[in-house]
């Protein structure tokens, strides 16, 4: 990739950014419908993931890597084998937050496509 082509991807990731907000408690209880898998915890959501291999399960992460980038938030997770654990908050604002919404929102959407 050339150099132009890498600061115009990085361009149109930088017009994307949210500024994150705190999500309410009733914002959290209407979680569990709007991103359905993921486990809502009070100040964090977590879902795992299987696929068939370890190839399949690091290509997920590729992809799930790309849109954190868009979003500039990162979740912590872990990897065995064909095994995916995805954990979200948001650590500078200490609980859940519209971008922990919209990155298992993002992740939900394109797993229905796998």
């Amino acid at each position: 990739m050339e150099k132009k082509e890498t600061e115009h991807i990085i361009k149109k990731i930088n017009q994307i950014k949210m500024k994150p907000f705190l999500l309410n408690s009733e914002e959290i209880k209407e979680l569990a419908v709007k991103i359905p898998g993921w486990e809502i915890h009070p100040k964090h959501i977590e879902r795992n993931f299987s696929f068939k291999n370890f190839i399949e399960a690091f290509a997920f992460m590729t992809k799930v890597a790309l849109i954190c980038e868009k979003y500039n938030h990162h979740p912590n997770w872990e990897n065995v084998y064909s095994k995916v654990f995805i954990k979200f908050n948001t650590h500078d604002l200490g609980g859940i937050s519209n971008l922990d919404e919209a990155l298992a929102t993002e992740i939900n959407n394109f797993m229905i496509f796998k």
